[in-house]
């Protein structure tokens, strides 16, 4: 079998999953799925980029996921009556003063020697500190008051919640270039460290900063590219047209909202597929290649390693953020608490590893098969130990412990795929050329 007769084979396959999910479950089901799986798809893609293209050990993916999610609520939310002229000058110059605080810092370090460097520093630092605090916690409590059942939080700029998603890449890249400026000089372990410890700090800020975000009591009722489906199904040309297909009004407007959904992602995935498809085969592409490859052997060349780690390293959290952007509004809510690292970091390496690192479709691939099998193992586990242990008595000890752990059959799951792929297909499933 030729290579792209296999690779649309396994393509074929995955789509054959989700379809036979639609006949055995439910059409809602396939294209929730379906959905996740282009989002999933994308944020594999962004890591394939840094490691892949560039080596680049990057675990802090939930971190530039939750920044587009962050930006879909600074974005699309209204502004909070009163919030800005209650706290909100106050919190934006305390901003500006710490970023003042660190700049000035940098430039101490850069123009100062010796012992006369590091009192200036930490003088800078221990005054922009408390500086800092004593302009931004008043303007936080004034914020945090308006009816903080509901709302307690600057709110947004209120545009079309489509803008958060680009935004959402442009927040990602933007802390990426902080992170990437301190860190990417560092050895591989050391980076993985660093990018795990920021993306942590990040998941903290949105939790505890009210002001921001609501924290841990979420943001709710995001706007919406496409319709709600209480709208559809109060509209009576719509419901004239369910009822011509013999489906009911609910059905068919949830089938519908999904399917527009749908289409928007895979219009994103295209694009940005494209995109990486063209820097790969370009000058640039090879030219990063060859730096993963052998770092020494390319600087001897007259290559910026560092300059050019900085820029895929940009690249590929722009496209974990704009992927966060899009689950947030597909779920339309923000919930800090629900990034977690097994979800946004593991699933997402798991899915590059076996699709390919280094090919494009193989983290495309990687990112819906992942996906199909993170949703659907745990019900088709229960499934199966239902029926094996059928003979069992209802209270049987055995038959009630293999019942708890199919809740495990997930991590299960992963770790066996990770093993037969490492095993029979050290370079994923659609291998890097």
């Amino acid at each position: 079998m030729s290579e792209t007769m296999r690779n649309t084979a396994l393509f074929a396959l995955v789509s054959g999953l989700i379809v036979l999910t639609a006949v055995m479950q439910s059409w809602n089901s396939a294209l929730t799925i379906l959905n996740m799986g282009l989002i999933s798809a994308i944020m594999a893609l962004g890591v394939n980029l840094q490691w892949g293209f560039a080596g680049l050990f990057n675990v802090g993916v939930m971190g530039f996921v939750a920044l587009g999610g962050l930006a879909t609520v600074l974005i699309s939310m209204p502004p909070v009556e009163g919030a800005f002229a209650a706290g909100g000058v106050r919190i934006l110059t305390a901003l500006v003063l710490g970023a003042a605080t660190i700049i000035a810092a940098v430039l101490v370090q850069s123009r100062l020697k010796g012992k006369a460097k590091a009192l200036a520093t930490i003088a800078i630092l221990i005054a922009g500190f408390f500086i800092f605090r004593a302009v931004l916690d008043p303007g936080v409590a004034a914020v945090e008051a308006i009816n903080p059942a509901l709302q307690g939080n600057l709110g947004g700029l209120g545009l079309p919640v489509i803008i958060a998603w680009p935004v959402g890449g442009l927040l990602a890249a933007g802390v990426a270039w902080v992170i990437g400026k301190t860190a990417l000089g560092l050895r591989s372990d050391y980076l993985a460290i660093a990018t795990l410890g920021i993306a942590e700090i990040i998941i903290a800020v949105l939790k505890n900063e009210d002001w921001l975000a609501r924290g841990v009591k979420n943001v709710v009722g995001l706007p919406r590219p496409v319709p709600r489906e209480i709208d559809l199904q109060n509209d009576p040309g719509f419901v004239e047209q369910a009822a011509g297909f013999g489906v009911d009004p609910v059905t068919a407007s949830t089938l519908f909202v999904k399917t527009q959904y749908g289409l928007l992602f895979a219009l994103v995935l295209v694009i940005l597929l494209l995109g990486a498809q063209l820097a790969l085969k370009s000058p640039w592409g090879r030219m990063m290649r060859a730096i993963r490859d052998n770092e020494v052997a390319a600087e001897a060349m007259g290559k910026d390693v560092k300059a050019r780690h900085l820029q895929i390293f940009i690249l590929g959290s722009a496209i974990c953020g704009i992927a966060g952007a899009m689950m947030t509004t597909l779920d339309g809510q923000l919930t800090p608490g629900s990034y977690q690292p097994l979800r946004f970091t593991f699933l997402i390496w798991v899915m590059v590893i076996v699709g390919g690192s280094g090919n494009n479709f193989g983290a495309v691939l990687g990112g819906f098969l992942i996906w199909f099998l993170w949703v659907q193992v745990e019900p088709v586990g229960l499934f199966l130990i239902e029926t094996l242990t059928a003979g069992l008595a209802e209270d049987s000890a055995l038959r009630l412990h293999l019942l708890d752990s199919a809740a495990h059959m997930r991590l299960l799951t992963m770790g066996l795929i990770l093993l037969l792929v490492l095993r029979f297909s050290p370079r994923g499933l659609i291998p890097e050329r």
